[in-house]
């Protein structure tokens, strides 16, 4: 029974009603994992994992059960959770793979290596047309997250599952192996999203950038100065 609380009554009340309870428990699990444990005193191991008991018996959480937990992970389109027992106890745990702004030391990142062959040539972030300007003036910026998020391409292509959000409106496209050159670091999530925190600022500069696109109403190509 992996020592949480089952029960019955409180699943899901018809098909739209379960799916907004599971956005609304998808969104809140992201939340607490790469945000805000701390401020509600639920404490995460150095490596991001959440005791899933810990996170059910918060006042937060007291409408949900272990089987809602297990149902947003396995049907999340992003796979942005993963679950484990724990190597030592064997009670169960939860950790977002990617997006924190709290310090987490071990991710399981695999580090990219230039000319290998899990290094790609390009890869693309995902925006909003309202902030390019910025962008094309200043380049990207991790801002309050641990990691700029990059997908080895557009959503749906090659099996590319995460990365970019899918309202976004505005692509750039990175030379990976230009940045990396340079000394940029990038690693592999256990999701298949790219990640690195930039240069020395959190930034990757528009030097690195290769094309840009606005996405609706139509694809069309933005110039880069």
């Amino acid at each position: 029974m992996d020592g949480i609380r089952r029960g019955r009554g409180r699943g899901r009340r018809g098909n739209r009603g379960g799916q907004d309870r599971d956005v609304h428990l998808s969104k809140s699990m992201s939340y607490v994992l790469r945000h805000g444990a701390n401020q509600m005193g639920l404490q995460i191991s150095t490596d991001g994992f959440l005791y899933v008991e810990d996170l059910l018996a918060h006042p937060q959480f007291h409408s949900y059960i272990l089987e809602d937990v297990r149902r947003v992970v396995a049907t999340n389109d992003k796979q942005r959770f993963k679950l484990r027992s724990h190597p030592e106890d064997g009670r169960l745990q939860i950790r977002a793979n990617q997006g924190h702004s709290v310090e987490v030391m071990d991710l399981e990142l695999k580090p990219v290596v230039a000319g290998s062959p899990e290094c790609p040539a390009e890869a693309v972030h995902g925006s909003y047309l309202r902030n390019w300007t910025s962008i094309q003036q200043q380049g990207l910026c991790r801002m309050k997250r641990t990691h700029i998020h990059l997908a080895p391409g557009m959503p749906g292509e090659d099996g590319v599952i995460s990365g970019m959000r899918k309202n976004c409106d505005l692509a750039v496209f990175i030379d990976v192996q230009k940045a990396i050159a340079d000394g940029i670091e990038f690693f592999w999530s256990e999701n298949g999203v790219l990640l690195t925190a930039g240069d020395a600022e959190g930034k990757l500069l528009p030097k690195y950038f290769i094309r840009a696109l606005r996405l609706r109403p139509t694809r069309t190509i933005l110039p880069l100065q």
